[in-house]
């Protein structure tokens, strides 16, 4: 059988959220039991059908890939691709009736990220990019915004008490202080935000691999950058920081003095 191409990977990975985030919305608002996890995370049986209907996926069409997952862990390959996938990122948001919450998907390719797609079931907004091949929001192109000055600048974060507890609000000071306005539109809704031209930043003062391995694809094919909080493009740096590319730099004098 040929090597699939990145558009073949990304039409199925786009399928498959779609399918798990189908999964979702049946728990969604329900007052669904939620469970504590090792960490004190918060799960349900929403994050874990999701997840399993991603692998049953992965594993149908794609039998010799890497799967490492949130909620159900890793499964090695041998074709030198593996899907990272958080079946609900922002479980917080969703256990709560929120709707701020995403299925996410990501396929690295010999190690690096190739394929994104973040859907977000209940606002009914898909956002998908490949590697060359550009990046879409509900099937239009997606770019970031063209704002290049701070003053300007939406400025978005999922908890920014977490911003204190891991020692970075000094560097938050900064930038809030130049921002237009901030805003908690988190999770990985804030960097769809990005993305799609609505905000400018998006900072995460903590990140699992999995809340990061469908963001480079995305974020990069739609003109911004996605980092680390020292401005390495990795999905393994334990935080992140999403741009729209112009601010970028701007930003990094920020977070790094």
């Amino acid at each position: 059988m040929p090597e699939p191409s990145l558009r073949e990977i990304l039409a199925f990975a786009t399928e498959a959220a779609w399918q798990a985030g189908r999964i979702t919305l049946q728990y969604f608002q329900t007052g669904v039991a939620v469970e504590r996890k090792a960490d004190d995370s918060p799960v349900t049986v929403a994050d874990r059908s999701a997840e399993l209907r991603l692998r049953e996926m992965i594993r149908g069409r794609f039998p010799d890939d890497a799967i490492l997952g949130e909620e159900h862990g890793e499964v090695e390959g041998s074709s030198g691709r593996r899907w990272i996938i958080d079946p609900i990122d922002g479980t917080k948001s969703f256990i709560h009736g929120v709707p701020l919450y995403g299925v996410m998907m990501g396929v690295e390719i010999d190690g690096a990220p190739a394929v994104g797609v973040v859907n977000m079931p209940a606002l009914n907004e898909m956002v998908c990019a490949a590697k060359g091949l550009g990046c879409t929001w509900n099937g239009r192109p997606a770019r970031v915004s063209a704002v290049s000055e701070m003053v300007e600048a939406v400025v978005l974060c999922t908890d920014f008490e977490d911003i204190y507890r891991h020692g970075k609000g000094d560097a938050y000071h900064r930038l809030r202080d130049e921002a237009r306005f901030v805003r908690g539109w988190g999770d990985c809704y804030g960097h769809v935000l990005v993305a799609t031209g609505r905000a400018e930043v998006m900072l995460d003062p903590v990140m699992n691999v999995w809340d990061c391995a469908a963001l480079p694809p995305i974020l990069e094919e739609a003109g911004g950058t996605f980092t680390d909080w020292t401005g390495v493009a990795t999905i393994w740096g334990g935080d992140a920081v999403a741009t729209n590319g112009a601010l970028f730099d701007a930003v990094m004098e920020k977070l790094k003095r």
